[in-house]
């Protein structure tokens, strides 16, 4: 057995390290890097119950350290992703997981519902979505939304459910016990910080939405801190995301409690982020004697 393989949330993994949703699409541009084998597995763009264009451009900006996007969830639908996109990935030998995101907590069930009928590994539910039925304010961002997605998503699917926090809340603990509590499998974590820029020539932001989520390099320690409260206050398995850039990140997130790690924005600047990543994590086991890397998981000692 691989000093990676990694069993999360009843699905083993090759390895712990998986393109995050959004930043790898459904993996067939990659496939001109690596075979998509190599990777623990594929965390695929956001799905919603009907096609989505998203938001107008410009939507993706740069920042010091990291990036802002406001892309808004342009995908095919969930009828297309499960007839076009799915029997394509199930070829690729790696953990395909669902990320999915609704408008109203029925969409939600709805799709849950039609991916419970399929051969998906995990469900990866996106709770940073604004609740068109509560005036817009995200679901993640109280315990009582988080929780009544989650409930409506469990009732609704047979599969393992994570459930996808945004960091853009007080408690981020509160949250993770709502979700915890209502049947979530695993926590994934975190989403993107909302953050802004304004261009000082024309005096307008650089997004047409104005604001979008930040993310890379700048916002890991912010990361790290959420997992590793997570990770001390619930008893379900926690995937480590934001910032990820090389190996050492990624020991860091699990020494803080992560047992699998989302590469997300680093893909941006290196397509091979996540094998090099692979490749990091193999030569630290060696290095240390680590004959599974599932043993450093939450072994931090804080003072």
């Amino acid at each position: 057995m691989s000093a990676l393989e990694t069993v999360f949330a009843g699905v083993r993994f090759k390895n712990p390290i998986v393109p995050a949703s959004g930043t790898f699409g459904y993996g067939k541009e990659f496939e001109d890097f690596y075979p998509l084998s190599r990777l623990g597995g594929i965390s695929v763009k956001g799905t919603t119950g009907s096609p989505r264009n998203g938001n107008l451009p410009p939507r993706i900006a740069e920042t010091p350290m990291g990036c802002l996007n406001s892309v808004g969830l342009q995908n095919p639908g969930i009828d297309h992703f499960i007839a076009h996109e799915l029997p394509y990935l199930k070829t690729k030998d790696t953990v395909i997981i669902a990320n999915i995101a609704g408008a109203d907590i029925e969409e939600y069930a709805l799709i849950a519902e039609k991916l419970d009928k399929t051969d998906v590994d995990m469900i990866e539910v996106n709770i940073s979505c604004p609740n068109v039925k509560a005036g817009g304010a995200a679901f993640g961002v109280t315990a009582d939304g988080a929780a009544a997605v989650t409930k409506a998503v469990r009732a609704r699917t047979t599969k393992p459910v994570m459930m996808k926090l945004s960091p853009n809340v007080t408690s981020i603990t509160d949250i993770a016990k709502a979700v915890e509590s209502e049947g979530a499998d695993a926590l994934s974590l975190i989403n993107t910080l909302l953050g802004m820029r304004i261009d000082i020539k024309t005096r307008r932001p650089v997004l047409h939405n104005n604001v979008g989520g930040l993310s890379g390099p700048a916002v890991f320690p912010v990361a790290l801190r959420m997992v590793w409260q997570c990770a001390n206050a619930v008893s379900i398995p926690v995937c480590g995301m934001g910032g990820v850039s090389s190996h050492e990140d990624a020991v860091e997130m699990m020494l803080a409690g992560a047992s699998l790690i989302q590469v997300g924005a680093a893909i941006f600047a290196d397509p091979l982020a996540p094998v090099k990543i692979i490749d990091g994590l193999e030569k630290y086991c060696t290095d240390n004697g680590i004959d599974s890397i599932s043993r450093i998981v939450g072994g931090v000692m804080p003072y």
